[in-house]
């Protein structure tokens, strides 16, 4: 039997434009509803998923291959019952990753520009001629975190003009960017930053990672993007940091709860800009396509770029 893909991703209603990018860019693609009450589960079987149900565990023990629709896996293996003998796979693919580092691109030149300043005048009617002469070329952009996007988003500011570095866990060389690694290097990396971008995983070891004394390292008026997430960052700590100075403003695309409760202090903070996590999302059929590309590597016994390491979260 050919292998089929169910599809329980972002819920019943979500299946029918599911079904239409698959019919568009892999037709040759077998695709069903996890919600289908017709549905036989069998033993060639993928499942493509969000956020599943603690209830549709043991059916996900049953498939052949899981791929999610996020770069971040961590909530899944957050689930005591999670099937971690069955291979799973993060959504990647150019798209994902071009979209990632454009998000970037905008919140780091934001910065350098002080664009939240620009729009809380143009909020009061303010015509303030509050004029920032740096450029890319002099401003210093450090990426924590060197995965598949971080090295891409890396990658792509270089080419742009800034100067950047990068931190990871253990040795690397990226062309067109220094990399710093291992913990007893992060003061040493952090020093000499004007922007840093968090793109670590999540894993315990990253839970809580960017506090104020972390972010103290960096040099006095620092700017800060997190589109990482929300738990990487002690949201006190982030708080006083823009309020002392530490930080000059800061981006968030994540934050811990999603949404963001009505009455959190980050909503209303004037040197913090947040968008709902909309970093990096393709469109329906990039992801379909990159989801059918994965399900034929699987089936050829190939070992994918994105399979997940479930012994490092990631």
């Amino acid at each position: 039997m050919p292998a089929r893909i169910v599809i329980s991703a972002d819920g019943k209603k979500a299946f029918e434009s599911w079904r239409l990018a698959f019919a568009s860019v892999a037709p040759q693609v077998s695709v069903c509803s996890w919600y289908d009450p017709a549905y036989t589960a069998g033993e060639d079987d993928y499942a493509l998923v969000w956020s599943p149900r603690p209830d549709h565990m043991e059916r996900l023990a049953c498939m052949k291959g899981i791929v999610c629709t996020g770069a971040g896996v961590d909530h899944l293996l957050a689930h005591a019952d999670f099937p971690r003998h069955v291979p799973l796979v993060r959504m990647g693919g150019e798209q994902t990753a071009r979209l990632m580092a454009d998000y970037v691109l905008w919140a780091v030149i934001g910065l350098l520009r002080d664009a939240r300043t620009w729009a809380m005048q143009q909020q009061q009617g303010l015509w303030r001629n509050n004029v920032c002469s740096r450029t890319s070329n002099t401003t210093r952009v450090g990426i924590m975190g060197l995965g598949h996007l971080g090295a891409y988003v890396a990658q792509a500011l270089a080419h742009v003009g800034f100067c950047v570095s990068g931190w990871k866990r253990t040795p690397a060389e990226l062309d067109g960017v220094t990399v710093w690694s291992g913990v007893e290097a992060l003061p040493d990396f952090l020093g000499e930053l004007d922007v840093l971008v968090n793109l670590l995983p999540a894993t315990p070891a990253t839970d809580g990672l960017i506090d104020h004394v972390l972010l103290s390292h960096l040099p006095k008026g620092a700017g800060f993007v997190n589109v990482g997430r929300g738990r990487h960052v002690v949201q006190s700590d982030l708080l006083r940091a823009l309020d002392d100075g530490t930080l000059c403003g800061a981006v968030l695309d994540v934050v811990t709860p999603e949404p963001l409760p009505d009455d959190s202090a980050l909503w209303h903070h004037p040197r913090l800009t947040i968008t709902p996590h909309v970093a990096s999302e393709a469109s329906r059929e990039v992801q379909a396509r990159y989801v059918a590309d994965v399900v034929a590597s699987l089936e050829r016994g190939e070992k994918p770029a994105l399979l997940c390491d479930v012994t490092r979260g990631y």
